[in-house]
């Protein structure tokens, strides 16, 4: 049995310096794809790709919410492996508890829509703008299994993982005549939850 089912491919993760996004990094690598690491984690990043190996990796400082950096790590993997198989929109936040909605903060729940919604929907646009053009690719996203019920975590948190299972269903219909697969993951809790920004 071959385990290098992702040989030849090219992925980009998001949030890949640590969480679900250093484990997804590493099992891609074994894997036998070739892995980009965008975070805003230089040091933690720079460590990842020393554990896969240079050779395999690359680490690329980018800051999901500001769109010329997504750009960029887009074009950086086409320009150094020649074309974009996987991308994986995994940074993302949360904010902490509060018993009630009135005691929630406007600025911590932009925060938290800014890094889950808009790191997402800048990871799916620039993905797709290299992905069309060659009629192939997938597109991962991590949402939550909160994106599904409610009560399980904050309402910033809760409303941001539900929007990133409405943006998975529209491209989803829009990209499947070039292809491009669409999806998106919804896990529960993990060890990463301990971390206020956990690339998850």
């Amino acid at each position: 049995m071959n385990d290098l089912r992702l040989e030849g491919k090219i992925a980009l993760i998001t949030g890949g310096a640590s969480g679900i996004g250093e484990c997804t990094a590493k099992l891609f690598s074994k894997h036998g794809a070739k892995v980009a690491i965008a975070d805003i984690q230089d040091e933690q990043g720079h460590s990842v790709v020393n554990s896969i190996g240079p050779s395999n990796s690359t680490f690329i400082h980018c800051d999901v919410t500001n769109e010329d950096h997504v750009k960029n790590a887009v074009d950086k993997v086409v320009s150094n492996y020649g074309k974009l198989d996987i991308m994986f929109n995994n940074a993302g936040t949360f904010d902490h508890p509060k018993p009630r909605i009135i005691d929630n903060e406007k600025s911590d729940f932009e925060r938290v829509m800014n890094i889950n919604v808009t790191g997402v929907f800048l990871g799916m646009k620039h993905a797709a703008r290299v992905m069309v053009p060659t009629r192939r690719g997938t597109i991962i996203s991590t949402a939550s299994l909160s994106s599904g019920l409610g009560g399980a975590a904050t309402h910033a948190y809760t409303c941001s993982k539900h929007a990133i299972v409405g943006l998975t269903r529209n491209l989803a219909v829009e990209l499947g005549q070039f292809g491009i697969r669409v999806n998106c993951l919804s896990p529960y809790a993990l060890d990463a939850f301990r971390r206020r920004d956990f690339g998850a």
